[in-house]
């Protein structure tokens, strides 16, 4: 019976052999999980190899080593959110309008995707080291300001919007409210209690961070 099932996982791990795409995927949403939980200095690469569909020799094949694992993943991580952003089609909305629903999809991007918040809080913790060395993050992130600049023209022009708005302080504010929500949520619920993180706290704070971002750049 132990051979049978040895051979059923050797069949399953040899069939990713043709799909080197979906191997590398599978590596690195383990991967993702297993440093969000455990940190860069946490994570051990033979627990991630436990967890994938794959082996120890081919993580080392794909990502050089742990370091370079991390970094594509915390790649990843910002471009599930840019392509996010880029899916909701903001340019046939009106500025007001597009604004509000890019505000919504960041606030329910970080609620859903706890994850991807701890990475980021664990990359601060190394200084933004590993960003830095990636180029693909620096371009994804300045097509989140250019979005925000294009939107923010349209409401000037339309006479919607201040003047002075400016799109970076306006990136930094919609994801101040979005991001705090997740990264403070376990001391912000012991002390104060859940309400706010079930279902109609969260729906209740989602639409107070974009009646405050819309206040705030509103004529």
């Amino acid at each position: 019976m132990g051979e049978g099932i040895g051979s059923v996982e050797k069949a399953s791990r040899g069939g990713w052999k043709q799909d080197p795409e979906g191997v590398r995927s599978n590596i690195v949403a383990v991967a993702m999980a297993e440093f969000a939980q455990n940190g860069l200095s946490g994570a051990r690469i033979d627990e991630i190899a436990a967890k994938t569909l794959t082996s120890k020799r081919m993580i080392y094949y794909y990502f050089g080593d742990k370091e370079g694992l991390y970094r594509t993943v915390l790649e990843e991580a910002y471009r599930k959110v840019r392509s996010g952003e880029q899916e909701l089609d903001l340019e046939h909305l009106a500025p007001d309008a597009a604004l509000a629903r890019l505000v919504e999809f960041t606030f329910d991007h970080h609620s859903s995707n706890p994850d991807f918040i701890r990475i980021v809080m664990i990359e601060n913790i190394h200084h933004g080291a590993y960003l830095e060395q990636s180029d693909l993050i620096a371009t994804l992130n300045e097509g989140a300001i250019r979005k925000l600049e294009q939107i923010c023209a349209r409401g000037r022009a339309a006479g919607l919007f201040r003047p002075e708005i400016e799109p970076l302080e306006l990136h930094w504010m919609i994801s101040a409210l979005s991001f705090f929500n997740v990264s403070n949520r376990p001391t912000f619920s012991r002390i104060f209690g859940p309400a706010l993180f079930g279902a109609e706290g969260q729906k209740t704070l989602r639409g107070h961070a974009v009646e405050m971002v819309m206040r705030f750049v509103k004529a």
